[in-house]
């Protein structure tokens, strides 16, 4: 088989299907799960100390600044407000995406918990299924092993702390990782819905879309197989058209209510937001490179050559394509963004594969030295998070 054919390959489950039921693939996953939870945990301990020290809520800090504030008047009040800056920019709340208000809403409709402390619980309760997602990649790929250090190290990523806020990025993960490992083990009504319900909550659900239109591509190609799809794999097909949806649905529905067909992209603008190819940012780094800023700048670079590196050391690993696809949509959309570049590390949070080769070279080392590491970087992960909060923090 060619390295390419070999890249192309998607991983069945034992038997077609997801392989084991739901009560035995939660023991599997359970070390991967225990270990996620203790880095957030770690970090929540350290946010609280650092929050008893500096006199600040570590519970404001997590569910009432930020972009959290305007999830949560979306919950209580619905789309329509408008905040008028005195630069003459328009930041309009259509700009966020509806599922994670949608839950906050139903949850403190029939729940003691306000909008806010509901986006919080849905957060934390997604992130450990997005934990348990990304296992489930790992595992399928590697083994057992790769995934619970793939999940632990999802968990100590610098800005990881945002997986406890009331943002939508554990929840988006939640539903790319499961979308994908669909993707690769064949579900295709699953993950149809699973990316449907992605484009729902964030701009990057495109991602989860290319894995699974690559898995379909990957699985109906050969041989021409595309020609009796309608007949041979209906689901596929169903998946394939369900996936884009939720995006194609609210981008839609903005246009809509704004009166214009650009509607979504013109809010976006409103807030400084869109995407040029890179060349804000390209300009960002050069500016911090030629000004005072130069080990910043130069910090800053090869943080984007690591990035970089990884992805293409991915791809040398020979991972199916699906999840290429999927991990290089959610790179180029962060990467090529415009706008407040102190936020591109919270957009890359769901590029889970990119920790793939780091989880493969701690997991051929002997179990407490990948414990150590571990721990040692989640606890530098704490306090990077608690120093973060406590400054500039997510924007």
């Amino acid at each position: 088989m060619t390295d390419l054919a070999h890249a192309a390959t998607v991983p069945r489950s034992d038997d077609g299907r997801p392989g084991r039921t739901v009560r035995a693939a939660l023991r599997r996953a359970t070390p991967a799960l225990l270990a996620y939870a203790g880095t957030r945990l770690v970090g929540l301990v350290v946010l609280a100390i650092w929050g008893a020290v500096a006199d600040k809520s570590p519970h404001q800090l997590l569910a009432a600044r930020w972009d959290s504030l305007w999830y949560s008047r979306i919950a209580e009040e619905g789309y329509g407000y408008t905040l008028r800056l005195a630069d003459g920019s328009i930041h309009s709340n259509l700009a966020f995406f509806p599922l994670l208000p949608t839950l906050e809403r139903v949850i403190s409709a029939i729940s003691p918990l306000d909008a806010a402390d509901a986006g919080l619980a849905v957060s934390w309760v997604t992130s450990l299924f997005a934990a348990w997602g990304i296992f489930a990649v790992g595992d399928l790929l590697y083994g057992r092993r790769v995934g619970t250090v793939l999940a632990a190290l999802w968990g100590v990523l610098p800005v990881g702390i945002v997986q406890s806020m009331a943002y939508s990025e554990s929840l988006f993960t939640a539903l790319a990782a499961w979308g994908v490992y669909a993707a690769l083990t064949r579900q295709w009504l699953w993950a149809g819905v699973l990316a449907a319900l992605a484009g729902l909550t964030r701009p990057v659900g495109a991602a989860v879309v290319a894995a699974l239109w690559v898995a379909a591509a990957v699985e109906l190609l050969p041989e021409g197989r595309w020609r009796r799809a309608w007949r041979t794999h209906p689901r596929l097909l169903a998946g394939v058209v369900l996936a884009p949806l939720g995006w194609l649905g609210y981008v839609a529905w903005v246009g809509f209510e704004t009166g214009s067909v650009t509607g979504y992209f013109d809010v976006q603008n409103g807030w400084g937001n869109g995407f040029d190819g890179g060349l804000a940012f390209a300009g960002f780094i050069g500016g911090m490179l030629l000004g005072p800023s130069f080990p910043a700048g130069l910090a800053l670079l090869a943080g984007v050559a690591a990035l970089l590196w990884l992805y293409a050391r991915g791809v040398r690993q020979r991972q199916p394509l699906p999840l290429l696809a999927y991990c290089g949509s959610v790179l180029v959309l962060a990467l090529s963004a415009k706008g407040y570049f102190g936020s591109k590390p919270r957009l890359l949070i769901p590029a889970f594969p990119l920790l793939l080769p780091l989880a493969l070279a701690l997991a051929r080392q002997r179990p407490v030295r990948t414990a150590l590491v571990l721990g040692s970087v989640g606890l530098a992960s704490a306090l990077y998070g608690a120093f973060w909060l406590h400054g500039s923090g997510p924007p």
